[in-house]
């Protein structure tokens, strides 16, 4: 298979198998007017298997969502077709409107405007609670 390498724009690489369309659909890639390429099930020598995303264009990439979405993720940033930084991401210390709290009591289910926020808890487990009710992502 081959796909055209890009001239300008990002790599998403270590995408974990089967999440690229959750993190495309998430960061609202569907809406650029620009190739957008996803590679699903590559070969990967860590993992077996990972997905790509690709995309031809400098945009305003969110990071924080891209580490929430999947912390093992890296971006390459691409210009004049040459990796000029390749990024690693680290989880952010609070995410809004990414997520939504799943618990039925909590005060987001009834006030539909207020803004879904999660708290970084433990780093080491991934773990974020609803910022109202305490509730955990996992």
């Amino acid at each position: 298979m081959n796909i055209d390498s890009i001239k300008n724009g990002y790599v998403i690489d270590h995408i974990t198998a089967g999440r690229a369309m959750e993190i495309y659909e998430t960061l609202g890639l569907k809406d650029l007017d620009c190739q957008v390429a996803i590679i699903s099930n590559a070969k990967s020598q860590k993992t077996g298997k990972k997905d790509i995303i690709k995309i031809d264009q400098n945009i305003d990439l969110d990071f924080d969502k891209l580490s929430f979405l999947d912390p093992n993720v890296t971006v390459n940033i691409v210009k004049d077709d040459k990796i000029i930084e390749k990024k690693k991401l680290t989880l952010p210390e609070k995410v809004v409107n990414v997520a939504k709290c799943k618990n039925p009591r909590c005060i987001t289910s009834v006030e539909r405007d207020l803004d879904q926020i999660f708290i970084l808890t433990d780093k080491i487990n991934n773990v974020y609670r609803c910022k109202y009710c305490e509730m955990s992502l996992k």
